[in-house]
């Protein structure tokens, strides 16, 4: 058996930990800037990357040496998706120079492929590492010190769970955990753990059992990876170790950032490995493309917008496209930006929700080829991970993994949705679980567009009349008595800024209080289609999975490599 140091709890503030508050807490007045002049900060990032781009052949081809204005910018330069900047990024992995950003870029971030692509590379430009990605690993510890003054996770390390790299011709390829890790070794080596040949080993499996070796006698206080990669790990730290939970392994434990995947459906599991009060959760948005946003308020389940990393941002909503001055709160945009890494104009297939403009936050709402509609049933990821959480909150069931796709309808069986769920804890029952998530996948699906409707009927109807008659009724006023013509003005403006203020307080009623509210009422009192009728189960003894096809609407021929044994 191997032998294992006992981690103690930490009782007193070390140098270290003063040290590292005191520089990480250096970007707090800059946050705190963008946050009150975000239209400035976006202004001034723009200036900064035409400048940066004007003498690369991307630069040259769009003439960005003569932009001036963001409307010239939208107008003279076309929006682009991986497909369509592929070939400046296929330049660059050849080593040429100058093409979309200054210099040659050594550095590249495989992902998850697209359409065609089994993969796709994003550059990874010197300026994006340390002023984009590294930035935003900062501000992670800058805004966690500043919510929580006294916290002890600088006493010990932060155990990050990487992917891999390795060397293609003159470039580095790989997760841009890899290359984070590779390529910041000197200064994050002092408070990270493992050591970099330990997290970079490519095998999975050996990667989990080299840092169980390296890791247990650590003085680990944070995590941060990939919420699901990060369970697996911890389950395989309890059984080398012998414990209950990992607080008899790592008393010191207060925070995982985690990101890349919805936390929702993973919360129960981490609450019983690690079962302390002050751990904290965060959530990042850091992508492949670039670091955006991370939950700088503990008391919400948004993100802030990070607006000074070298991105500026816009966001299309159909066929309109705005920058971040003209979103609105409560609509999903897909996501395009213009970056310090030599995109441009590029949309990353991210939807966001933005939920407040003063300061802008967000929400992730999923990718914009990730939903389902076979049937014309809009299903997105957010709605299905909602559903998916009401229904283990309803049944008791902690969900591992699960995934969902459509089934065509035939001359003999009707459309429908198969899911496939991974069960951490089993529900209360089968039967009780799928019901619960057919009811809110309904309620989401039809309730909520609805209520929309009742909503802008009656700012249509009830608010547009009576804004029309005051605004008549002051214009009478300021005719018959032009001395008050200021007043009347001044009355004026001020009513149509009360009118927008009643919107949206009206909006966040809806949101927050009438929509829940109504999906409950809904999805219980108005049966709608009978989706439910066929509901059938299967259960996969050598698999553990629990396949249920739900006739909800639209899922179930697809996914037959799991059933082969791929």
């Amino acid at each position: 058996s191997a032998r294992r140091r006992k981690t103690k709890p930490n009782r007193h503030v070390s140098f270290r930990s003063i040290l590292l508050k005191a520089w990480f807490s250096q970007r707090e007045r800059a946050i705190d800037r963008f946050r009150r002049r975000p239209a400035e900060t976006q202004e001034r990032v723009f200036r900064q990357l035409l400048r940066r781009g004007r003498r690369t052949e991307f630069g040259w081809r769009y003439d960005l040496g003569h932009v001036r204005t963001v409307e010239q910018f939208q107008t003279m330069v076309e929006t682009f998706d991986y497909e369509t900047f592929k070939p400046y990024i296929e330049k660059m992995l050849a080593g040429e120079k100058n093409v979309a950003s200054p210099g040659r870029v050594k550095l590249f971030a495989r992902s998850s492929g697209t359409t065609s692509d089994r993969s796709k590379y994003i550059p990874v430009t010197e300026e994006s590492l340390w002023w984009n990605h590294t930035l935003g690993m900062r501000d992670v510890a800058t805004v966690f010190s500043g919510n929580n003054p006294k916290t002890g996770v600088f006493e010990g390390k932060t155990l990050t769970l990487g992917g891999s790299c390795s060397r293609e011709g003159r470039n580095l390829v790989g997760d841009l955990s890899a290359i984070l890790i590779h390529e910041t070794t000197f200064w994050s080596g002092w408070f990270r753990a493992p050591r970099m040949a330990t997290a970079l080993i490519p095998d999975f499996d050996r990667k989990v059992e080299a840092i169980c070796r390296e890791c247990v006698g650590e003085n680990i206080t944070a995590f941060a990876g990939v919420p699901s990669w990060n369970l697996a790990m911890m389950r395989r730290v309890l059984e080398y170790t012998g414990r209950q939970n990992l607080l008899e392994v790592w008393p010191n434990l207060c925070m995982f950032a985690h990101g890349g995947v919805e936390f929702g459906p993973y919360r129960r599991s981490f609450e019983a490995l690690i079962p302390s009060e002050r751990m904290q959760y965060m959530e990042t948005y850091n992508a492949s493309e670039g670091f955006f946003a991370l939950a700088d308020d503990p008391s919400r389940d948004d993100m802030l917008l990070m607006l000074d990393y070298g991105n500026f941002f816009e966001f299309r909503s159909g066929g309109t496209i705005v920058p971040l001055e003209g979103v609105e709160c409560g609509r999903v945009y897909a996501m395009l930006i213009t970056s310090n890494n030599g995109l441009w104009r590029y949309e990353i297939g991210d939807t966001v929700e933005f939920t407040s403009t003063n300061p802008y936050r967000i929400r992730f709402a999923g990718r914009t080829r990730q939903y389902i509609n076979v049937f014309g049933e809009e299903l997105i990821v957010d709605n299905a991970d909602r559903a998916l959480i009401a229904a283990s909150n309803e049944t008791g069931a902690v969900v591992g993994e699960y995934t969902v796709a459509p089934c065509y309808m035939s001359l003999r069986e009707r459309g429908a949705h198969e899911w496939i769920v991974e069960f951490e804890r089993e529900p209360d029952s089968r039967e009780h679980f799928a019901e619960a998530l057919d009811r809110e996948l309904r309620a989401y699906q039809f309730a909520a567009p609805l209520l929309a409707f009742v909503y802008a009927l009656v700012l249509n109807v009830f608010l547009d009349d009576i804004s029309t008659l005051v605004l008549r009724f002051l214009q009478w006023l300021a005719s018959m008595a032009p001395f008050l013509e200021f007043l009347t003005s001044a009355a004026s403006g001020f009513f149509m800024i009360l009118m927008n203020v009643l919107l949206m307080i009206g909006f966040i009623l809806i949101k927050r209080i009438f929509l829940p509210l109504f999906v409950k009422l809904w999805s219980r009192y108005v049966p709608l289609f009978d989706y439910t009728s066929g509901m059938c189960y299967e259960w996969e003894e050598e698999r553990t999975r629990w396949v249920l096809k739900d006739q909800y609407g639209d899922m179930r021929r697809v996914l037959k490599w799991m059933r082969s044994g791929g």
